[in-house]
């Protein structure tokens, strides 16, 4: 049962933070045009993009990226937790069982 549940939460938590991903990228898309009136920078690595822009572009992505995951996983980890009674595999303290 372990190692079901186990499988099942790392299926789960990659699905949900890769939608997270996706949806954050989408929304940062959006408000960039928004905000600077340009699409974002398609490779901020390029050296036409100007140093300021491709900056501010990573910052921002990386930002709403890592805290949509964040929160996607951790509510992943709530519902896991509600539906089986304990913590995910990978979230238990030392003291619990799995």
């Amino acid at each position: 049962m372990a190692k079901d549940s186990s499988k099942i939460w790392t299926v789960f938590s990659l699905v949900s933070a890769l939608g997270a991903a996706a949806l954050a990228k989408q929304v940062v898309d959006r408000l960039w045009k928004v905000s600077t009136g340009k699409q974002p920078p398609e490779n901020p690595a390029d050296p036409d993009v100007e140093i300021w822009e491709a900056v501010s572009w990573a910052v921002a992505s990386g930002v709403a990226v890592g805290i949509a995951r964040m929160i996607a996983q951790r509510k992943a980890a709530t519902y896991y937790a509600r539906s089986t009674g304990h913590l995910p595999p990978d979230l238990q303290k030392d003291d619990q069982e799995a």
